[in-house]
Formats: C-alpha cells, structure tokens, sequence
C-alpha cells in the first residue's frame, strides 16, 4: 500500500512539473495566453482575393510600366555665389585669414527630370532645369548614371535637348494630342523634391492654355496631376503610355502642388525637338513689332464689329515691318491667308514663317484695309527667360 502511495505521488509531482513547463513555455497548448488570457482561436477566418486582387480598369500599371524606364533624373552642376561673411569687415579675423574669409561653395546642385525620346541616346527636359549648368548628369531608371552632353536649347518654348552616349536605351511613344480631350486621365512621372521616381494621377484640365507670362509661346495642357519642384522635364502620359507633354510649371504659392500644372503640349515638344537635333537651335520667323490685344473698349473705339487682330503698339526702326510700312497704330489682321485672332496667335504665325521670304500681311489703318509684303527676318535669341512659377 506504502509502494502504491508513493507511486502515486510520484506520478503527480511529475504532472505537475510537466504542467508548470508547459503553462511557463508554451501556454498557447493549454488554451490561454501567455498574459492569462483565454485565447479564443488560434486562427481567424478570412478572406483573400485570388490572383493580384486588382482588375485591370482599376490600374494604371501597364502606362506606368511602359514609360517609367523612358522618364530620367537630371542632376546639374553650376559654379557657387560668392557669400559675404559676418566678419569680413573684421581687421583681426582679415589679419589670420586673409581676403578668403567668406570664399562660396565650389558647387551648387540642381534636380529635375527628362524624357528618353530615342533610343540613340536624345533625352528632351526642360531648359530651366539645364540653364547656365557646368555639368549634366543622368541616371537612368535602371540605376545607371552618365554624363550628359548639352544639344541645344530653346527658351522661348523652355525646351532642352541632351544627348548620352549610350544606345538601344527604352524610347517614350509620342501621343496624337488630337484625340486628347478635357477629362482624360493622365498620369506625370518625375522626381519631385528628389525623392525618387513618383507617379501621380489626375485628368486634363484644360487645352491650349496661354496669356500666363510663363514661355513666349505658350499652348499649354492644364492638368491636376501633382507636380511639385523636381518633376520639370519629365513626362505628362497618357493610359496607353505615350507622351502627351513635358511638365514644366506648376501655379503655388506655398512651392508644393495645388493643383494646377502646366505641360508642354507633344505638338510643340515634336518640332521643338526636330529642330534643335537638326540646327541646334530652332530659327524662328520675325517683323519686329510689339503686339497689344484688342480689348472691347478698343474695337469700340476703332469702329470693329468684333475684337479680333491685334494692334501694332510699336514698330522697330529699320525692321521688316518698318520696311514694310506697317505703323504703330495699325491692325493686323492676318499674316498670308491666315486670320490673326490676338497677339498669342500673331507671334505663333509670325514664328512659323522662314526667315528671307515675302508674306502679305492685311492690316486696318483708319477703316481701310491695306495689304503690305514684309520680308520676314529672323528672330533674334531671348536673352532671359521668364520666371518659372513654382520651379
């Protein structure tokens, strides 16, 4: 009986212990957590979606994956501004560290974003984003970096062109702008603030947007696809992938997006483009007046049904309107057979003719239409561009 007794005993310290182990390391066997709680289940039923859980209408992976490898980060270099110093003026700090006291920095970087538009090595961005640069560098989508060699520039439309020496690189499509209405959804790749390559949605807001004292010519798509500082130069597509524009302004008060973008259209981009990569520089048509708008009060006063054409405010001594005989006062009304319906379209009319040949312009000069041949100059080069809003 003593024998059973303490078998028995035994077998219970031995439960015991195995019972404390057990609670102590594994508490999850015995039903309860480890803090003392009971623990309900150890697996709850949920519900997962078969294959990627997103339906093609509600993406746009396939357009971001087909030109994300075409949008590039351009990083320039330019000479620093000489920065005074505090004590620059001080005779004991002058006498250790002589006249260098308040030397610049060597360098100054600025960032923005390209476009890939042939496979040969032609990267087309902004001409702010290279302007007065010592140096370009590219990294490409895949990591690589390059140098980049300057082709040419055209301000007045804020377009740049710059080649690597590298081939059979990923090409970005060019859109036809035609099929392009206000509503369509577009996505802008870029490096914004230069936290790497971002994409945002929205739709197009606008077309052919002008008289915003951003570019002289201006014909802008309006779009609320967040752009921020360091998406200038990069690609404005649309759901197939192809390039409808380059982003290159945004309207903010604060230096971040509101809202209101502003691309350069394909069409401008395509001849802009062609032009540089042929010449170097795009050669432009010129008369040489200064243009002003019709408001209503002056087509009033000038007896016009309507306020179209623009006035001649001012003619360039020994110009080719001067020549002509064109004066300041008069209305021009259409260059060729072309109608002018504001100064944005006369300077787009004027720009497209080839400097050296004879045009008729029709003006109105106290009621009468006059027609007078100008033989077209070239326009000379802007010497400054105008201020980017929100760069």
């Amino acid at each position: 009986m003593r024998r059973l007794w303490l078998l028995f005993a035994q077998t219970v310290t031995v439960a015991l212990a195995l019972w404390f182990i057990v609670a102590t390391l594994k508490p999850e066997w015995l039903g309860r957590s480890s803090d003392g709680g009971r623990l309900i289940s150890t697996t709850i039923a949920v519900r997962e979606a078969e294959g990627s859980g997103t339906t093609l209408q509600n993406t746009y992976r396939a357009a971001s994956q087909r030109a994300m490898p075409t949008v590039v980060n351009i990083y320039t270099t330019k000479a620093g501004r000489q920065s005074p110093h505090p004590f620059d003026n001080d005779p004991f700090f002058r006498r250790f560290f002589g006249d260098n006291l308040g030397a610049p920095d060597e360098r100054q970087f600025s960032l923005g974003s390209g476009v890939i538009i042939s496979p040969d090595g032609y990267i087309l961005t902004n001409n702010h984003v290279i302007e007065s640069a010592e140096e370009i560098e590219i990294a490409l989508a895949d990591g690589r970096k390059v140098k980049g060699k300057l082709v040419g520039t055209d301000p007045e439309t804020d377009l740049a062109v710059v080649k690597v020496d590298l081939n059979r690189l990923p090409a970005i499509t060019l859109a036809k702008l035609d099929n392009t209405k206000v509503g369509d959804v577009v996505l802008a790749i870029g490096n914004p603030f230069g936290v790497g390559q971002t994409v945002t949605m929205g739709i197009v807001s606008a077309l052919g947007r002008n008289h915003l004292g951003i570019n002289t010519f201006e014909n802008f798509i309006q779009t609320d696809a967040a752009i921020n500082p360091g998406n200038s130069g990069g690609a404005l597509i649309d759901t197939d992938g192809h390039l409808l524009g380059i982003n290159t302004a945004i309207y903010s008060r604060s230096g971040g997006s509101l809202g209101i973008g502003f691309a350069i259209p394909v069409t401008t981009v395509k001849n802009v483009m062609e032009a540089i990569i042929k010449n170097g520089q795009v050669v432009r048509g010129w008369i040489g007046v200064e243009p002003q708008d019709i408001t209503p009060e002056l087509a009033e006063s000038f007896g016009l049904q309507k306020a179209s054409g623009t006035i001649i405010a001012g003619v360039l001594r020994g110009g080719p309107a001067d020549k002509a005989g064109i004066k300041p006062g008069d209305i021009l009304l259409s260059v060729g057979e072309k109608p002018v319906s504001d100064t944005v379209s006369m300077l787009n009319l004027v720009a497209q003719l080839t400097p050296g040949e004879k045009v008729a312009l029709t003006v109105l000069r106290k009621s009468t239409k006059t027609e007078l041949n100008v033989v077209v100059g070239k326009r000379p080069k802007m010497k400054q561009r105008p201020t980017q809003e929100g760069e």
